[in-house]
């Protein structure tokens, strides 16, 4: 499938390689710095999320394999899209895919397909590599896109994904690209995100997904989140922490419709 090309560099951030390095610097945070199986990031334009997400990025110690899971946008390829080999390319370079690692995950997931138009103008998954690029060089990546929310195939993704990173004998860094509510006042934002965030600090991967629709969350990630939590609680992980939140509003002062952005890390 070969490279695939930035598709947000000049909107989600800057399209010149010392900027956008010098924005993400600015973006980190300095606490202390930890071993986390798995992270919920926001992926909005930097000027909203780059806060969260940089905070997250600089709480916890980067391996040389990172497997994002992102949702699916644009409604394009598979419901469960890999993306097998190759490169990811942004600005600041270019990101070989773990095509091992990608072939092992397939191997334990019938229904994960290989699928470029389900990546080629998903932003989600993007937007989160100038961050690891800043952070840690040498890194590989295994692109997930997930569209289905079947719960049953969620949780089969979340234990593959174990599986074929506990056999692989390496550590490796499970990313779910997901903003939290859309588009409501920001005091209804914050009580809905609050409910799945309780269920993430717990390693709910069902809860979430039941609490996201029951009280109609729109959180945009939920899937990759669900996925996330499963593998990180097969790995190990025992509790999610909340390192930061915001809502759009925090930027542009507009608290009446919002997005909101939860970074948190799966330890």
């Amino acid at each position: 499938m070969g490279i695939r090309n930035p598709v947000v560099a000049g909107r989600f951030y800057p399209d010149h390689p010392e900027v956008l390095r010098q924005e993400i610097q600015g973006y980190l945070g300095t606490g202390p710095c930890q071993r986390a199986f798995a992270a919920i990031i926001p992926h909005a334009g930097y000027i909203y999320s780059g806060g969260v997400a940089g905070c997250v990025y600089s709480s916890m110690s980067i391996p040389d394999r990172v497997i994002i899971l992102c949702p699916n946008h644009t409604g394009r390829g598979a419901d469960f899209a890999v993306w097998p080999e190759g490169q990811w390319k942004t600005p600041l370079g270019a990101v070989p895919v773990d095509a091992d690692l990608a072939a092992q995950i397939r191997a334990r997931c019938p229904f994960l397909e290989e699928s470029r138009p389900a990546h080629e103008f998903e932003h989600s998954l993007e937007v989160q590599l100038p961050f690891l690029q800043v952070l840690r060089s040498g890194f590989t990546l295994v692109p997930i896109c997930i569209r289905d929310l079947n719960p049953g195939r969620l949780l089969e993704l979340g234990d593959a994904l174990a599986e074929a990173v506990r056999d692989s004998g390496c550590q490796a860094l499970l990313i779910a690209s997901s903003d939290m509510n859309h588009y409501e006042t920001d005091a209804a934002t914050r009580a809905k995100d609050r409910q799945a965030i309780e269920r993430i600090q717990c390693l709910d991967a069902l809860g979430l997904l039941q609490t996201v629709a029951a009280q109609s969350i729109s959180m945009c990630g939920v899937g990759p989140a669900v996925s996330a939590i499963q593998a990180a609680r097969n790995l190990g992980a025992r509790k999610g922490i909340l390192i930061r939140y915001a809502t759009s509003g925090d930027t542009s002062g507009d608290t009446r419709q919002v997005v909101g952005y939860a970074g948190m890390i799966l330890v």
